[in-house]
């Protein structure tokens, strides 16, 4: 199931790579479309971005059944992903904290680097060490949930990619945008969007980082997928034990 809590922040590619992969899609867009009461007919679980803050209830009360949701995948340890807003209600869902950016808004292509953990991760392995990415987001995640993994990070937010109970990750930056979206949102919120390099929203540029995001996370998508249907082992319990003597 996917979870698109954004009009305005659709599947888009992933969604296509994840088909491509033989993954059956069921979108809901709350609140306009309920969500399940729980998810014992899913083998795994994505929740999109959004424009809205993770503990925004006062706004949208229906993010609590997201976290909800998000918390019963995480202890039964259900395939998850999160991504940029989905990573921070995943990470308040289970623990975590999320806060404004102190560092002040995160936007436009980037990169993020692998950790060491990542290298022996089934999701991240293969993945280059330095990875382009498409950040737009204002707040951060500034505490991972007890017993989270840090797969990924970069200089001015570090916890930028994570991974919880074996087989549930999030991600706090963007791998399913289209230059289209990026455009819109770079035009619907121009205060955020000047925040950007110079030139990284004109039509080459968006179209070349694009390329970039495919040829590293289409794979990605890819293997979560396999990681969804049991084809792909989960990663390897960390859960640290005391030396036999």
């Amino acid at each position: 199931m996917i979870i698109q809590p954004d009009p305005l922040d659709p599947p888009g590619p992933f969604g296509d790579w994840l088909i491509e992969a033989g993954a059956e899609l069921d979108v809901r867009q709350p609140p306009q479309e309920e969500l399940p009461e729980n998810l014992d007919h899913y083998q795994g679980l994505v929740c999109l971005g959004g424009a809205m803050g993770a503990e925004d209830d006062a706004d949208h009360p229906w993010l609590a059944n997201v976290r909800r949701l998000l918390a019963t995948a995480s202890a039964a340890r259900l395939p998850t992903l999160g991504i940029c807003l989905g990573a921070q209600l995943l990470t308040v869902a289970t623990g975590g904290r999320v806060v404004r950016g102190g560092n002040g808004p995160e936007v436009g292509p980037a990169l993020v680097s692998k950790k060491d953990l990542a290298w022996m991760d089934p999701l991240f392995a293969d993945l280059p060490l330095m990875q382009d990415v498409l950040q737009f987001h204002n707040d951060a995640i500034e505490q991972l949930p007890s017993g989270a993994e840090l797969l990924a990070s970069a200089p001015a937010y570090p916890n930028q990619a994570f991974r919880l109970n074996r087989c549930v990750y999030g991600v706090q930056f963007h791998i399913e945008t289209t230059p289209e979206i990026v455009r819109k949102w770079a035009r619907d919120d121009p205060e955020m969007a000047a925040f950007a390099r110079a030139g990284v929203f004109e039509t080459d540029s968006l179209t070349q980082v694009h390329a970039d995001i495919a040829h590293t996370w289409r794979p990605f998508a890819h293997r979560f997928v396999r990681l969804a249907d049991g084809t792909l082992e989960p990663a390897a319990d960390s859960g640290k034990t005391l030396p036999l003597v």
